[in-house]
């Protein structure tokens, strides 16, 4: 795989990775009873943002490193 191949593998991965983690440990300000005035009340109080890239970022190294090792000999068959 080339440098642009693996790097095209690891943005898809990346934002797939991303989208899939987002959900993950959020709650509204409903739940907690503290809607900020001019707000939605399904926003999310804290994102978490910063960890769920860095989650991302891990998955979609490691969905890269497999695609790496398993497409050239796919393609070398």
């Amino acid at each position: 795989m080339s440098f642009m191949s693996g790097l095209v593998v690891f943005t898809i991965a990346w934002w797939i990775c991303f989208f899939a983690v987002l959900p993950i440990g959020v709650r509204g300000q409903w739940e907690d009873g503290s809607t900020i005035e001019g707000t939605e009340e399904a926003a999310p109080k804290e994102p978490m943002l910063k960890k769920k890239a860095l989650w991302a970022t891990i998955g979609a190294a490691v969905i890269t490193g497999i695609a790496a090792i398993i497409v050239p000999r796919l393609l070398a068959q």
